[in-house]
């Protein structure tokens, strides 16, 4: 891959992961492959540190939002679609100001 060039996740069509999604969908793992690729390229040679944490605080925000909206705010609900307990979800909430 060249410096600039954009990397799209429908150029992993042929892997695994694609074959097992529906016609025309795209996995959530090649999305963050793609993201991830061009993040890197971005980077023009620098360094990255603190990746793990970088994407943690970049995905799970957005992950609870959409995640509540989709269960109309019932934490109980979320918790169970996130696979985490009430209390961890309800602090996490906590530390994104998603709380009312």
């Amino acid at each position: 891959m060249s410096i600039g060039r954009k990397t799209t996740p429908n150029g992993r069509a042929g892997s695994a992961a694609a074959k097992s999604e529906p016609q025309g969908a795209v996995s959530l793992r090649a999305h963050a492959e793609c993201t991830l690729t061009n993040y890197f390229e971005s980077l023009n040679g620098h360094r990255p540190a603190g990746l793990y944490q970088l994407v943690i605080r970049e995905v799970e925000e957005p992950l609870f939002r959409a995640v509540l909206k989709y269960t109309d705010g019932n934490q109980v609900r979320a918790a169970e679609v996130l696979g985490i307990n009430r209390g961890t979800l309800r602090r996490k909430l906590e530390d994104y100001g998603l709380v009312d």
